[in-house]
């Protein structure tokens, strides 16, 4: 009996141990949201058999760092590490996105108070905006993934979007600037972040056709001073034509980067 005690009470300890451990918590945490180029396809192939493959190639803007986390599916902290989205976007073959490169251009600034971060993926490849409103699947689960990641501590810092390849027909391109309103305030509102700061990437893909503009120039002119936009215009593709290559994503990443700390590191 003794022995069944002490095994007892040494399984709770490694219970508690481990619960300790995924509740390591990043001071500074992002949220990752929108469609496949923001989960990443940099690095995707078409292999003989024409499957889909990612080729595993990491480049050093993208290595994984003990001060950079990912909450991954089951809502536990972990290193994070390419593919990022692997785990969320589990239905498609995840590559290279922006946000690993967005947390290493975060930690190369050296500043003491961005030492820790934690990323929050969330995008799903193909989703229309409308599939972000209130209510829907993809947007309970990113307010509750939001939530889950601050469940130790820390604080939300931005949400980075880059969705609106899927929106370019004409109907949905009329309609993208009421709809983007509306989630990103039904966003900050139940997330009790009022002035939640968002950096939206401009779509930029080469075969949207003729009302990919419309999506543009709602998202780089986007009336908020709490909302800044960075342009992927200049990118380059994988044989698709629409997603971004790994060199473009690292580019989009940096961008980001660069955004939040010109605008949204030390807030006033």
């Amino acid at each position: 009996m003794f022995l069944s005690f002490f095994f007892f009470f040494c399984g709770l300890a490694l219970i508690t141990q481990v619960k300790v451990e995924g509740c390591q918590q990043p001071k500074n945490v992002f949220l990752l949201a929108g469609q496949s180029n923001m989960s990443g396809r940099g690095g995707n192939h078409n292999d003989t058999n024409n499957i889909v493959k990612w080729n595993g190639k990491i480049p050093p803007e993208c290595a994984s760092n003990k001060n950079i986390l990912r909450l991954n599916a089951n809502e536990t902290w972990e290193e994070a590490h390419e593919p990022l989205h692997n785990d969320i976007d589990y239905l498609k073959t995840c590559g290279i996105g922006p946000g690993m490169p967005f947390a290493n251009a975060i930690l190369a600034a050296k500043d003491p108070s961005l030492r820790s971060i934690g990323l929050v993926p969330c995008a799903i490849g193909g989703t229309r905006i409308i599939e972000w409103s209130r209510g829907t699947r993809l947007y309970r689960r990113l307010v509750d993934r939001a939530k889950a990641s601050l469940t130790c501590g820390g604080k939300i810092r931005a949400l980075l979007w880059y969705q609106g390849e899927s929106d370019t027909s004409r109907h949905d391109s009329k309609l993208y600037k009421v709809r983007l309103e509306k989630f990103f305030n039904d966003l900050r509102h139940d997330l009790n972040h009022p002035n939640l700061p968002i950096i939206m990437v401009g779509i930029c893909s080469a075969d949207q056709g003729p009302f990919m503009n419309r999506i543009r120039i709602v998202q780089l002119n986007y009336n908020d001073t709490n909302v800044k936009a960075v342009d992927a215009m200049g990118s380059t593709f994988i044989a698709d034509q629409k997603h971004l290559d790994t060199k473009s994503q690292i580019r989009v990443g940096q961008k980001l980067a660069a955004a939040f700390l010109s605008s949204f590191a030390h807030p006033h």
